[in-house]
């Protein structure tokens, strides 16, 4: 397998988030780095050195008017992109390029055939709308990768994003098209987003292709595998598809200070073990990962490279990165809401795929 993770010193510093998480997010693609290195990691490892992506890519999944605000306000330097989540840093539009040029490279590569696998420690901004920062994201590389994926002639598209949050802004940009989108999050009464219930299923040529697994805070390992195992793999076996885009934020786990469900690592181990075997069986094992969110910076770092060590075959590394307890059990009433969501869902999803 040959790995492909796109670094730049910039992504050091790079984060839109308010100045009292900028140092968590920023952080971790430091401490992500250090790790690979001094396990070794880094030996088997192609580090390629992204540029900006160009406003030309950027429009197939933004306004012009929103790219447009958000240059204007990069050059302002105060303020915020949206309704106050998201800062106007001085120079944010140029540091939002460069930190989805990593994901639009290692798209290229694969389209070229340079690389199997590919990994942007500062990707996954998949809150961003077409016409809309939201959420500590400014331009959607999730969304983007998918698109362009698509137009090059790989029609079955499948985005699995197991981020705390919901991938709204991708679930928007891509709602009309069927390529598939599969988001397992946090969901409650004032959780953000607030969307990604298990009815928004897409419309027109999209319709069923929007596949929301809305999960109780609380929920931890076995709820995790039970997801994974009852939706997630029979509709990635139904769609079959030729290459897979993943949404990898780590803020699910265990203890992340801003969402409240409880992964362990073995969750994450589950999560790559299926999409790997995916990608063999479907699309020659094609996998372009993101980082997405996580706000403990050491957790973060550490389950990503714990994911691209299982990927790789790593088990030694695998060893010394897995969390010391795993296993998360979750409560009685928080189960019975998960199986009654995931009944409907599948009743729902049932004209379109067969699971």
């Amino acid at each position: 397998m040959n790995l492909s993770i796109a670094y730049r010193d910039e992504y050091l510093r790079i984060g839109f988030t308010p100045l009292e998480l900028f140092e968590t997010w920023s952080g971790r693609v430091g401490i992500f780095m250090k790790l690979i290195k001094e396990t070794g990691f880094i030996e088997g490892i192609n580090i390629i050195t992204p540029d900006p992506v160009s406003e030309e890519l950027l429009l197939k999944v933004h306004s012009s008017e929103y790219v447009d605000y958000v240059r204007k306000m990069g050059k302002i330097g105060r303020g915020y992109l949206d309704y106050g989540d998201t800062p106007a840093y001085p120079n944010v539009f140029e540091k939002a390029r460069l930190a989805v040029g990593g994901t639009v490279a290692l798209v290229k590569m694969m389209l070229e055939r340079k690389t199997d696998v590919g990994f942007n420690p500062q990707g996954g901004y998949h809150h961003a709308r077409r016409n809309s920062a939201g959420g500590f994201c400014v331009f959607n590389d999730v969304a983007l990768t998918a698109v362009l994926f698509y137009e090059a002639g790989l029609k079955r598209v499948a985005i699995i994003d197991i981020d705390g949050h919901h991938g709204d802004g991708t679930q928007e940009i891509l709602y009309d098209k069927p390529i598939l989108k599969i988001s397992i999050h946090g969901y409650g009464m004032g959780f953000y987003p607030g969307t990604g219930w298990i009815e928004e299923l897409g419309e027109g040529e999209g319709y069923g292709y929007s596949v929301n697994i809305p999960l109780p805070l609380g929920s931890g390992d076995d709820v995790f595998e039970y997801v994974m195992e009852s939706v997630v793999s029979p509709v990635l076996e139904s769609y079959k598809p030729q290459v897979l885009v993943l949404q990898m934020g780590a803020d699910g786990h265990e203890g992340d200070p801003l969402v409240g469900l409880r992964y362990t690592s073995k969750s994450y181990l589950l999560f790559i073990n299926t999409v790997r075997n995916i990608a063999e069986k479907y699309s020659e094992g094609r996998i372009i990962g993101t980082a997405g969110g996580g706000y403990r910076a050491e957790v973060a770092a550490r389950m990503w490279a714990l994911q691209l060590a299982q990927l790789a075959g790593y088990e030694e590394i695998i060893e010394k990165l897995r969390d010391s307890k795993e296993d998360t059990k979750t409560p009685k009433e928080i189960w019975e809401i998960v199986k009654e969501r995931v009944k409907v869902l599948k009743e729902l999803l049932s004209t379109v795929h067969k699971i």
